[in-house]
């Protein structure tokens, strides 16, 4: 039996990630993710699928970010009938995460055909939100380190890898004729001092391992965020102003609520309100008390007062009545909206609104990409423009570090030391070039790995003859 596997994403990039296993006839996609960011990359969805997806058998999933699970609706529109399996709390992520996916796909094909920039007469959604309604049916929900059997030969189990709610690390055994292998994927790996989710698990054993490499080439430094986020809302608060957040909806509202929580009740912050404002978010929130075994806030529930995420000062504004009625307020306020890189949705009308006023902020939490509104405003842009306006940006700007929900470099190489023996191969998935390779040759230097940085579509005999 011959074992292979196909990088069709999330190799060189932080997106995509789709990696495709043929175990003798049984073919396996581990991640069906939806391509970011830049339009070359944003072209690759449209792209033929490399087979077709009816010759699928299985997909896994790693956990519910769309660059790992966005490109199902599609997968399933044109012929995959298979299961998905994942963990629970990922399969309730993943309907939330695709149904407001396939509303933007619709969106954007009716904004292309309106302005007229697409070159087709009807542009059309890669799908739409009943696409997306299509995929539920398929899901197959596991807890962790539940083993569950694919084939005779092949199981599978799901271990904690922190970074979002449910996020797994996912441990493949593939039994031969003679001898059993382990293939682990990593997933998008978490920090080990996340204060809501537990730290990754460690695998003792792989023979194949494709690991994440996101923070490949960085170290965060930064170990109390939450100190300078109580900075930036004590300043803002003096001016008299409104501190603005963007933050995505999935993982970090939910960590800036905690620490807004925190703040609150040790004093370090005002208690004023806090208003978030996001559909998803308040969906997402939700979820935390549902699965509450996945996560370390489990105890502060039972506790009056102790539920960040039901802070007295706390409003969730679910109408875009209730989102348009936040412009009449003048200071003395926090707004959470999305998106986290200012790119869409809710933030959008707040950012036209606040960025203005000289006394009004806004507080970046997390990593804003090139190419992206938060990372041109964060660069000392003047004006930004939105809805058809060039809008002024008087407003002060924070940027706030260690705030990521993805390992660093250190934490990276702490999870790789927890193997006792070495990979056969070691692929660095899920990163840009400069951080694959930066991670592959410390591997390689400190701990003697074989490791490999694959090319988009490159291929791979991982066992010959098991």
């Amino acid at each position: 039996m011959q074992v292979t596997i196909k990088f069709l994403g999330g190799a060189k990039t932080v997106t995509g990630s789709r990696y495709l296993l043929s175990i003798g006839h049984y073919k396996i996609l581990v991640d069906c993710g939806l391509f970011q960011g830049l339009k070359d990359y944003r072209l690759r969805n449209w792209d033929a699928f490399p087979l077709s997806p009816s010759e699928i058998d299985a997909v896994i999933l790693t956990h519910a970010h769309i660059d790992h699970s966005g490109y199902l609706p599609k997968l399933v529109k044109e012929g995959f009938k298979g299961k998905i399996y994942c963990t629970t709390p990922t399969t309730e992520l993943v309907k939330i995460l695709l149904l407001d996916s396939g509303k933007l796909q619709e969106e954007e094909a009716q904004y292309a055909a309106k302005k007229g920039y697409s070159k087709h007469e009807k542009p059309q959604p890669l799908y739409s939100r009943e696409d997306a309604e299509k995929v539920f049916p398929l899901f197959y929900s596991v807890d962790f380190e539940e083993e569950i059997k694919l084939t005779d030969d092949i199981k599978v189990s799901f271990y904690n890898a922190g970074h979002i709610l449910g996020a797994a690390i996912v441990k493949m055994k593939i039994k031969g004729e003679s001898q059993e292998k382990k293939i682990v994927f990593s997933g998008d790996l978490g920090r080990y001092h996340d204060p809501i989710l537990n730290p990754p698990n460690r695998l003792p054993f792989a023979d194949i391992l494709l690991m994440e490499s996101t923070y490949g080439n960085r170290k965060q430094t930064h170990h109390k965020p939450e100190e300078e986020l109580g900075r930036a809302i004590r300043e803002t608060y003096r001016n008299g102003g409104v501190s603005i957040i963007p933050a995505f909806a999935v993982g970090r509202t939910q960590l800036i609520l905690y620490y807004l929580h925190l703040l609150q009740q040790k004093g370090k912050i005002p208690n004023i309100p806090i208003y978030v404002d996001s559909p998803m978010a308040i969906d997402v929130t939700k979820l935390y008390k549902q699965f509450n075994k996945y996560h370390k806030l489990g105890a502060t529930f039972e506790d009056d007062g102790g539920n960040p995420f039901l802070n007295k000062n706390l409003h969730y504004y679910q109408s875009q009545e209730a989102s348009i009625s936040l412009n009449a307020i003048r200071g003395d306020a926090i707004i959470l909206s999305a998106s986290g890189m200012a790119t869409g949705g809710r933030i959008l009308h707040h950012l036209y609104n606040r960025l203005p006023n000289e006394q009004d902020s806004v507080i970046f939490v997390g990593y804003q990409a090139e190419g992206t509104r938060g990372r041109r405003i964060l660069d000392g842009e003047k004006t930004s423009r939105m809805y058809g306006v060039e809008v002024p940006i008087k407003a002060k700007t924070y940027y706030i570090e260690g705030l990521s929900a993805h390992a660093d470099q250190e934490e990276l190489m702490e999870w790789a030391e927890g193997f006792v023996s070495k990979p056969k191969m070691a692929f660095m998935v899920h990163g840009e070039k400069e951080a694959s390779e930066a991670l592959s040759i410390r591997l390689k230097d400190e701990l003697e790995w074989n490791t490999i940085v694959p090319e988009y579509l490159e291929s791979f005999v991982l066992f010959d003859g098991l």
